[in-house]
């Protein structure tokens, strides 16, 4: 800058160039992954990845964590995690249609249920499906557990929307809930760091408010469906710092943080700027379209305040009662951040015990959840991918997954979450298109870690570019431990797929129906398995627990019990008629329904 940076501009660096903003040690490994596809409208670098169904139908999703609040207050973590999500898909102009949530813990005690009750609420409380997911126990994540959320949202090809600001002397609209002191720091103090010392970090988590945020939700459409907003941001980590820094990264805003409608009095510049207060949207609107805008917040009670404008002087400044406090070109908080190559030290690996309380029925998870609302979900949580209608008999298949319990080597656990997850979308009868990605790691600045970071996106990148597809989207937690102790290498992996026949989709075996193991792992059985799966009464994947944790989940499943051959390895169980087979190498028939 030239300077030293006063403490208003501090306090902007600290949050932005945090690892959960700035990605400082994650972006260069980033670039490994594949990301452009002909069915791509838009690919990382925005609030969401979106992908082209056909007929003028996208798709937009994408996976975050809210793990370090989670860990604090799970409630609260779990709760504005959803919320979190929810909004980034909402900024690209989509209509949230399906939740799904990755929940890693020690064991099922209370503060694992309070984290269930939070994602839930959320969902339930703003009217939106949860429909997939997964829950693993293990004592490696008791001190930091894992929260990962991801939101699918739907939208016309034509209306993709994108943060960055345009037109010198359109104004910046904040709308939603007043802002308070909830949540500062929470991307540096809390998710940046060491959890030690949790408790003294429960004032930077976020409170949620989900019927503030249903509203929000549809205000936010109607003034895209209105063509009232020309780009949109949601206030999230780092709160209006994060937001308007992105909007000014290619020219500029001045924002007036005394016209933020304000929840606590004596708010200082910084507080304004850094909060993360919850259910908050920036948009730009042209200058003639405000009133209008004002209309559209007042009917859903709304508050909505113009609270700057775009420019062209390439900075982020901030002024309070006339008076600027603060201004730095908006680059050094975007493009021009810290990036460092991580140091690499490759280290043993030593495989991780299971425990089995893992194989019990998790239905009493899931029952929390609403998975109906909304009238889309085809097919239910409980076995594989969630279906949900898009139009006329296309529906979506999708998948949230991560590795194996008790895989502890990064690249086998990046290539296995995506196949598993890739493989879930099939088994119900969807070709996977793209991919989105959570990436769940201890401290970077550690060699040790830094390596199991670099491989596991290494594997990501080795089974996407298998199976042909993107990853469009996704999110880096990292800074995951306690004590010194960290997580296992955690990347979780969703996945959308495309079913062109609603009425062809598996469902459940039947008397008769012939039971075949289809044995292997890759990119070709996931292939087969959706390319055969109009032909299939029921396909389900063997994965954690083996095949008879499968076969008893597949017959719990279609309700009739049946005794079958076992057989080993990965794979997947698939049923036919009577009589029908599939041409796969190694097939071993294990009898009949």
């Amino acid at each position: 800058m030239g300077r030293l940076p006063n403490d208003f501009e501090l306090a902007v660096f600290s949050v932005l160039w945090s690892e959960h903003c700035g990605y400082k040690h994650s972006a260069p490994l980033l670039r490994r992954l594949p990301s452009a596809g002909e069915r791509v409208l838009q690919g990382p670098g925005e609030n969401a990845g979106v992908i082209d169904l056909g007929d003028g139908v996208a798709i937009a999703f994408k996976a975050e964590s809210h793990n370090h609040p989670s860990a604090v207050e799970p409630f609260q973590g779990a709760t504005t995690g959803v919320g979190g999500i929810i909004r980034d898909i909402v900024a690209m102009g989509a209509r949230p249609i399906a939740l799904l949530d990755s929940l890693r813990f020690g064991k099922p005690d209370w503060h694992f249920r309070q984290a269930v009750a939070g994602v839930g609420h959320y969902g339930n409380c703003t009217g939106i499906p949860n429909v997939g997911g997964e829950t693993v126990f293990d004592e490696a994540y008791a001190a930091n557990p894992l929260v990962n959320a991801m939101c699918v949202g739907l939208l016309p090809t034509a209306r993709v929307l994108r943060a960055k600001a345009t037109g010198h002397g359109n104004a910046l609209v904040l709308y939603g809930s007043f802002t308070g002191r909830d949540g500062i720091g929470g991307a540096s103090v809390l998710a940046s760091q060491d959890l030690a010392g949790s408790d003294e970090k429960r004032p930077s988590v976020q409170i949620g408010d989900p019927f503030r945020g249903k509203a929000l939700i549809e205000v936010s459409l109607e003034l895209v469906e209105q063509e009232l907003v020309l780009g949109l941001q949601d206030c999230g980590a780092a709160g209006l710092a994060s937001s308007l820094a992105e909007m000014a990264a290619e020219v500029g805003v001045d924002v007036h943080l005394d016209r933020v409608p304000l929840r606590e009095e004596g708010m200082e510049a910084w507080e304004i700027m850094i909060s993360e207060s919850q259910e908050r949207m920036v948009a730009v609107v042209a200058p003639e379209r405000i009133e209008e805008v004002q209309a559209v917040c007042a009917r859903w009670e709304l508050p909505c305040s113009v609270i700057g404008e775009v420019t062209d002087h390439g900075e982020l400044r901030a002024f309070m009662a006339g008076e600027v406090v603060g201004g730095i070109p908006a680059s050094y908080l975007t493009e021009e951040a810290p990036r460092y190559e991580v140091e690499q030290t490759e280290h043993p690996i030593e495989q991780g015990t299971v425990d089995p309380v893992n194989h019990e029925p998790k239905t009493w998870i899931f029952e929390q959840y609403d998975h109906l609302v909304g009238s889309r979900t085809v097919r239910r949580p409980g076995l594989d991918g969630a279906v949900l209608r898009i139009d006329g008999t296309r529906v979506i298949a999708v998948s949230l997954d991560g590795p194996p319990v008790g895989e502890r080597d990064p690249f086998r656990a990046g290539w296995a979450a995506v196949m598993e997850s890739a493989l879930n979308v099939a088994c119900v009868g969807g070709e996977p298109l793209a991919l989105t990605d959570c990436l769940n790691f201890g401290n970077p600045e550690r060699a040790e870690i830094g390596w199991e970071l670099a491989r596991a996106i290494d594997g990501i990148a080795q089974a996407a570019n298998e199976l042909g597809i993107p990853v469009v989207s996704g999110n880096v937690s990292l800074y995951n431990e306690t004590g010194g102790h960290p997580i296992p290498p955690t990347p979780v992996v969703g996945c959308v797929g495309l079913v062109r026949d609603v009425t062809r989709v598996p469902s459940r075996w039947q008397r008769g129906d012939e039971v075949l193991f289809l044995r292997g792992e890759g990119a070709k059985l996931v292939e087969t398995v959706w390319r055969n799966a109009e032909r299939f009464t029921l396909a389900h994947d063997v994965s954690d627990g083996g095949i008879e944790l499968a076969l008893r989940e597949a017959a719990d499943w279609s309700g009739i019990e049946a005794s079958f051959a076992t057989a080993d390895g990965p794979g997947v169980i698939v049923a036919l008629p009577a009589g029908e087979t599939v041409d796969w190498p190694d097939l071993e028939r294990l009898g009949t329904v």
